[in-house]
């Protein structure tokens, strides 16, 4: 697959470390996105975060049991969830 043919980024694969969100792209780039600015993966147990699903390809990513949706492009955006910007309003 020719990733110049997608205009958004894609999602390859979704890793946890101890605080972070790591999203493998499939153009070679690699976010980490701290745990705490989504309060319902960073309280779910591992294996409700590892259980997730690629949305239309690889442009976001769901997580079924944590009723959570994450877009790939809001991450590069820098855009945490809702509930984290609750809590800082």
């Amino acid at each position: 697959m020719n990733t110049s043919e997608h205009s958004e980024p894609i999602a390859r694969q979704v890793d946890f470390s101890e605080d972070a969100l790591v999203v493998q792209l499939i153009d070679g780039r690699v976010l980490y996105v701290p745990l705490a600015w989504f309060p319902r993966l960073l309280h779910a147990t591992p294996e409700q975060r590892e259980n997730y699903e690629l949305l239309g390809e690889g442009v976001g990513i769901h997580w079924p049991e944590l009723d959570e949706d994450i877009s790939v492009k809001g991450l590069l955006l820098g855009m945490p969830s809702v509930e984290m910007n609750r809590k800082l309003a």
